[in-house]
């Protein structure tokens, strides 16, 4: 059985593997998109965008590594659905029929996170950074508005590689996917009662230090911008799991009070 089941996952894997492979140039401009419009808004300083690459099979690889991970996003709810089913029928055969509602809510919490990330994060971000090219370097403005001129005139120009950039922007995908999936984890939780209202709201205050924390870590590099727009989607999601906590605290309470 449990063979069967691992066989089943793998051909799910590499036919999702295969789908995403076939479009991996499209999906890789649908990445670069919001780099694409940041930029254009600096056309006239920054000329034409352009990503480039350093060894000719570079792109290839890239176009691999983008398939393997969109793949393995894709497959997720169909995997997560038979690893749900797999548990119930082991450990608790009654919640089996809930297999499917919980791989859809992953699902669409996922897709919830990486959209946020795509239309919110990204575009503010890239322009943030790519705000940092300069037409002249060497020419500044002190925090007394004293103007000064260090040596000659020195450009500061953005030449990105599209291996580096879509790791990035696949990384920060995955950070707002999977911080997004917060109300379902606790749901989980508190379904069968290691957690409740009461104990999520008495770690509320940390809970600030900590979805920094986690942002830090999360997104990649010193991006003080992308850790603060990761941190306050969780403070919100966690604050929205304390609700959903309180709602099946009081059903189960209800429940035993009545039996």
């Amino acid at each position: 059985m449990a063979r069967r089941q691992l066989r089943g996952v793998v051909l799910i894997l590499a036919a999702f593997w295969i789908l995403a492979f076939l479009f991996s140039q499209e999906l890789a401009v649908l990445l670069a998109r919001p780099l694409i419009d940041a930029w254009n808004h600096r056309r006239g300083s920054l000329g034409a965008p352009a990503l480039h690459f350093q060894s000719l099979i570079e792109p290839f690889w890239t176009y691999m590594n983008l398939a393997v991970w969109a793949g393995l996003i894709a497959a997720a709810p169909f995997l997560f659905y038979r690893l749900w089913r797999a548990v119930a029928r082991a450990r608790a055969p009654h919640r089996a029929h809930l297999a499917l509602p919980f791989s859809v809510a992953t699902a669409v919490c996922f897709a919830s996170g990486a959209l946020f990330c795509y239309l919110v994060v990204m575009p503010v971000a890239f322009a943030f950074f790519l705000g940092y090219a300069d037409d002249n370097l060497a020419a500044m403005s002190t925090a007394l508005g004293v103007h000064l001129q260090i040596g000659n005139a020195v450009a500061l120009r953005p030449a990105l590689f599209i291996d580096p950039y879509l790791s990035l922007t696949v990384r920060l995908l995955l950070a707002f996917g999977l911080v997004f999936e917060l109300p379902i984890a606790v749901f989980f939780l508190a379904a069968i009662g290691l957690v409740t209202h009461r104990h999520l709201w008495r770690f509320n205050r940390w809970a600030i230090v900590l979805a920094f924390v986690v942002a830090a870590v999360l997104t990649p590099g010193p991006d003080v911008l992308s850790q603060i727009l990761m941190a306050l989607p969780l403070l919100f999601l966690y604050n929205l799991s304390i609700v959903i906590a309180w709602l099946l605290t009081r059903r189960r309470e209800r429940a035993v009070a009545s039996g």
